[in-house]
């Protein structure tokens, strides 16, 4: 389907064996290109090929698919496309993705944020960004996407001693043998960065940049790009929080081969895991509590608790915090009504038991 010269000008687009291979049993179908979504709007696509750029839409038949899937097309997935006679573009399939970096959005539905990542660089600037527990949040969701994580401290020039800012991050994360790649502190605005990021950085490796607003994501993409392809604004003084420059996630390539994706900051992070991806995330907790005196251990006030001990109490707060997000999002609608009317029940029996004590009828 692909000749040698297209497949090695698609590597460069981040094309893998993994897409390859699925290709292979679609050989004498109705001719159709390979594109890479690099961007989506709506029902507008942006898409990019060894052919250039184009607009495109999705085939109702795609879409409802999709949608009986639970699943939508997002930055990074590879599709295959055909042009009518009108010389509109229309994607009429979606190949399988590698990965997805996934989330529940506020109604509880699960929202894919891209696809097809090598490497996720979770940003933090070094001003009032910088938070363990957003961090935390953050390594379950690249983890439980299997993809790797590298953090990088943003605005190492607003911040007096970004080699301490380092150390904490390394100390939270001490026991932990999966968290980070690595910890970088940057100044996104300096060419050097690149130097810095250079070994995540290969042709064809595609990389996606997480973090809040003000972070500093569209900075560093205009810097690894070295053009300016994203709007920068400054951050609110008092509290350095952004301003959402970014409003939809775009892949670009950057000077250095790889491919990018710089998203918008989320506002909100509802994790989509399960208890074993937030177990696989904290595997520091998990190592540590084989020492606990009691194997049941929760790890609060029981006496003996080798992760209390160890671990660092930011660190634990978040596991636990996260444990009770992930219980309470499992328990399904009839089962909340159900509770509900307990506590409803609990209530009342509890009134009437004050009235017949006070003797009213």
């Amino acid at each position: 389907m692909l000749d040698t010269t297209t497949i090695e000008a698609l590597r460069a687009l981040g094309l893998s064996h993994f897409i390859l291979s699925q290709l292979a049993p679609m050989e004498g179908q109705e001719p159709s290109t390979l594109w890479r979504v690099t961007e989506v709007q709506r029902e507008q696509l942006g898409l990019q090929s060894e052919q250039g750029t184009c607009r495109a839409r999705a085939l109702p038949a795609l879409q409802q698919a999709l949608f009986a899937e639970a699943r939508q097309l997002a930055v990074g997935d590879w599709v295959l496309a055909r042009r009518n006679a009108l010389g509109e573009t229309w994607v009429h399939r979606r190949l399988a993705p590698l990965n997805c970096l996934q989330r529940r959005d506020p109604s509880g539905q699960r929202q894919t944020l891209v696809s097809n990542v090598d490497t996720a660089l979770l940003l933090m600037g070094l001003d009032h960004d910088f938070n363990l527990a957003r961090l935390d949040r953050y390594l379950v969701l690249a983890h439980s996407s299997g993809v790797p994580a590298l953090l990088v401290l943003s605005k190492a020039d607003l911040c007096r001693d970004p080699a301490a800012r380092v150390q904490e991050v390394r100390q939270h994360l001490t026991h932990s043998r999966n968290a980070v790649l690595d910890v970088l502190a940057v100044d996104g605005t300096q060419a050097d960065t690149v130097k810095q990021l250079r070994p995540w950085l290969g042709l064809g490796q595609t990389l996606v940049l997480l973090g809040s607003s003000g972070a500093g994501k569209s900075t560093l993409t205009n810097t690894l790009c070295e053009a300016s392809l994203q709007p920068t604004q400054n951050v609110r003084g008092d509290d350095s929080r952004g301003r959402h420059t970014t409003t939809v996630r775009r892949l670009h390539g950057t000077a250095e081969g790889a491919c990018i994706i710089d998203t918008p900051g989320l506002r909100g992070l509802q994790l989509d895991a399960s208890a074993a991806e937030l177990a696989q995330a904290f595997d520091d907790v998990q190592a540590l509590a084989r020492g606990c005196r009691f194997r049941n251990c929760s790890h609060g006030d029981e006496p003996g608790c080798a992760v209390r001990a160890e671990l660092a109490p930011a660190r634990l707060r978040s596991y636990q915090k996260l444990q009770r997000e992930l219980a309470r999002d499992s328990v399904g609608p009839l089962e909340r009504r159900a509770r509900f009317n307990e506590r409803a029940a609990m209530g009342r029996e509890a009134m009437a038991h004050k009235r017949s004590k006070r003797g009213e009828a």
